[in-house]
C-alpha cells in the first residue's frame, strides 16, 4: 500500500464527489491517521471519543451520520459493535495503489524529498479514472492480485456491466476497485452462511457393496 498515491487519489475523489462536506473529509482523515498509527492493518478498532476529538466533531449524531455515509459512498467499511466493552471496527479501502508497488511502512523515510505542488497536480491529472474498468481483463488482473476467485471476477464484471456501473442501478460508482472489495466481503459472508452437507453423512448414505446377493430377501 503506497500511502502517498492513496492520499493523492482520495483527495482527487473528494474534489469530484459533491455529496461530501468538510465534516466527511475531517472524519476520513481522522480514520486515516489511526490507520497510519496502527501500521495500515486490514481492519482496526476505533474509539468514538478519540475519533471525534481528532476530527473536531462535537455531535455524536453527526459522527454516526457521516461515518455511515462514508461507508455507503465506499470510502471505507464500517463494522459497528453493539457491545459497549468492544469498539467498532473500520476497514480502509485502498485507492490508487497497484500490486506492483512496494513500500516499507514500518520505517519512515527520513530522507524523502519534497516535491513542488505543480508536480503533484500533474501526477493527479495523470491518475486513471477509477469509476469503471476498461474491460474484463483489467478486472481479472485486479482480482488475481488480491488472490480472489476468478469466477467472482466474471460475476462482478458481468453484474455491473449489465447495470451501467451504478450502485443499485442509480448511483454512479466512484471507485470500482473499492466496489470490488465490498463485493468480495459480501461473497464471503454469503459463503459462511451456507451450511455444507457433512462428508461423513454423504458416505453413510452411500454405503453399498459390489458383491450384493439379490437372491436374499429384503
Amino acid at each position: 500500500m503506497n500511502y502517498i498515491r492513496h492520499l493523492n487519489s482520495i483527495f482527487l475523489l473528494f474534489t469530484k464527489d459533491s455529496r461530501l462536506n468538510p465534516t466527511h473529509v475531517s472524519l476520513y482523515m481522522a480514520f486515516f491517521q489511526l490507520w497510519n498509527h496502527n501500521r495500515f492493518p486490514k481492519q482496526f478498532y476505533v474509539n468514538r471519543e478519540e475519533v471525534m476529538k481528532l476530527s473536531k466533531i462535537g455531535s455524536k449524531s453527526t459522527y454516526h451520520r457521516c461515518l455511515k455515509e462514508l461507508d455507503h459512498y465506499k470510502y471505507l467499511i464500517y463494522f459497528p459493535s453493539h457491545n459497549p466493552f468492544k469498539g467498532s471496527q473500520i476497514k480502509m479501502l485502498i485507492f490508487g495503489t497497484t500490486s506492483g508497488q512496494a513500500l516499507d511502512l514500518a520505517v519512515p523515510n527520513q530522507g524523502q524529498a519534497l516535491v513542488p505542488l505543480y508536480k503533484h497536480n500533474k501526477q493527479i491529472e495523470n491518475i486513471n479514472k477509477l469509476d469503471q474498468p476498461k474491460n474484463q481483463k483489467v478486472v481479472d488482473e485486479f482480482f488475481k492480485s488480491q488472490n480472489w476467485p476468478d469466477i467472482e471476477s466474471k460475476k462482478f464484471y458481468n453484474h455491473y456491466q449489465g447495470i451501467g456501473w451504478k450502485v443499485g442501478g442509480k448511483t454512479k460508482i466512484v471507485n470500482w476497485q473499492a466496489t470490488a472489495q465490498n463485493w468480495m466481503l459480501k461473497a464471503e459472508e454469503i459463503k459462511k452462511k451456507e451450511t455444507p452437507i457433512a462428508v461423513s453423512q454423504i458416505r453413510d448414505n452411500l454405503k453399498t457393496t459390489k458383491d450384493k446377493n439379490y437372491n436374499q430377501p429384503l
